[in-house]
């Protein structure tokens, strides 16, 4: 075994039929499948968690192509490096076929000029692109490189795939074969559910495992379920505050909240702050939704959640957890109704878009005397000089008038 290559490194896969996982894309009747065996492939981004196999899948296609192949790390890497694989590929002492393929790790790492660098030669066929990111692809890269290629995302790989992979690797002479393990199915299960989708943390984690533990008399390097959780720690959280699972995670906190679901709010809301998430920043958005989805409902959600928010922005992490739990919970469980939020974005529509006449002249201001000689505030009813402090009169312009903004619904008092 050569120690300086870690396992997770040694057990990628060299073959398709090696490849575990992500059966949805790379199943034998699958598009991408069939064009790697028959080395067909065009230019391809493939996008998902850490430790899903995008680099794996990367060089089993450097296995099986003709083409030749080139793999760069965006982060390391910049335009005079794509300058050379595109010299390179178009030299045919060095490249008969005219074509290569180019794998991009961290694809999102390239800034816009260097994506823009890539471009003419994807288009014309010189280079095949295989892009590798952790970010959403149609966020991040280039959208005429996105149009000039297959996006494929990659799932976190399945607790049965982990596992797969993990007992291949105890057996394998690459891998850890030449080692005396004795260790049970039930502990590689739940290492596999601690990696949480990684292959590459189950990998790691197994490897120091048996790196650090010592051989018993018996000969055999035994494995519990203890050496295991101090060899991985805690549960693998897949967030990360600045990439495309923020985006998910914060969707999904709303729209449990929206849908009354109190139990998935808190699950998301747990899942945000473990990721390091902002707790101002979950404060801000449960304050909208006090407003945006129970509205006048429930009015007295706006002040809870308000309250909240000025609370964690004085208390701080970790008391602030129990606060933006009580808000989200308060939200969650509130009658909903929009007819605020649909009130208000009908009417903008209207101004933006409609000739809305002029204000009536009796609800003007009139702050200067002779303004009324002018017809500013004349004939306006004052309502609480009426009974029930209310009175008809006009308020719309005549063009607007019988037009309804605030519907009420079933859930308003």
């Amino acid at each position: 075994m050569n120690s300086k290559e870690p396992l997770a490194f040694r057990m990628r896969p060299k073959t398709l039929d090696e490849y575990v996982g992500q059966e949805h894309v790379l199943g034998k009747d699958k598009i991408l499948y069939r064009t790697i065996k028959a080395d067909r492939l065009s230019s391809i981004i493939l996008f998902g968690p850490p430790g899903c196999g995008k680099t794996s899948l990367a060089r089993v296609i450097s296995e099986t192509t003709k083409y030749k192949f080139y793999k760069i790390n965006a982060v390391t890497s910049g335009v005079a490096d794509i300058k050379k694989v595109i010299e390179e590929t178009k030299n045919f002492m060095l490249n008969p076929s005219g074509k290569s393929i180019l794998f991009i790790d961290e694809i999102h790492r390239f800034n816009k000029l260097q994506q823009d660098a890539l471009l003419p030669f994807v288009e014309n066929g010189t280079i095949i692109l295989i892009g590798a990111t952790t970010e959403n692809p149609y966020f991040e890269v280039n959208k005429a490189l996105i149009s000039r290629s297959m996006v494929i995302k990659l799932e976190p790989l399945t607790e049965d795939n982990i596992f797969t992979i993990l007992k291949n690797s105890l057996e394998r002479k690459d891998g850890l074969g030449e080692y005396n393990i004795e260790i049970s199915d039930e502990t590689l299960k739940k290492l596999s559910v601690i990696a949480n989708g990684d292959v590459r943390t189950a990998l790691n984690g197994l490897e120091i495992a048996v790196l650090t533990t010592n051989m018993d008399a018996d000969g055999y390097i035994h494995i519990t379920d203890d050496i295991i959780k101090n060899s991985v720690q805690d549960r693998k959280a897949i967030f990360d505050k600045n990439g495309d699972s923020h985006y998910d995670n914060i969707s999904a906190f709303i729209k449990s909240m929206r849908g009354s679901d109190p139990d998935a709010a808190v699950f998301y809301l747990a899942r945000a702050l473990n990721g390091g998430e902002d707790p101002m920043f979950l404060a801000r958005r449960i304050v909208i939704c006090a407003s945006e989805d129970v509205g006048m409902a429930n009015p007295n959600a706006l002040v809870v959640a308000n309250s909240a928010m000025q609370a964690v922005h004085m208390i701080g992490m970790p008391e602030a957890r129990i606060l933006l739990s009580e808000a989200a919970i308060y939200v969650a469980t509130s009658k909903k109704s929009n007819a605020s939020y649909m009130a208000i974005n009908m009417a903008l529509d209207d101004v933006k878009n409609k000739d809305t006449g002029e204000i009536p002249m009796h609800i003007r201001n009139a702050p200067i005397e002779k303004m009324k000689e002018l017809g500013y505030s004349e004939g306006y009813l004052y309502p609480h000089n009426f009974p029930g402090h209310y009175v008809e009169q006009q308020y719309l312009p005549d063009e607007m008038v019988g037009t309804k903004y605030y519907v009420k619904d079933e859930n308003i008092p």
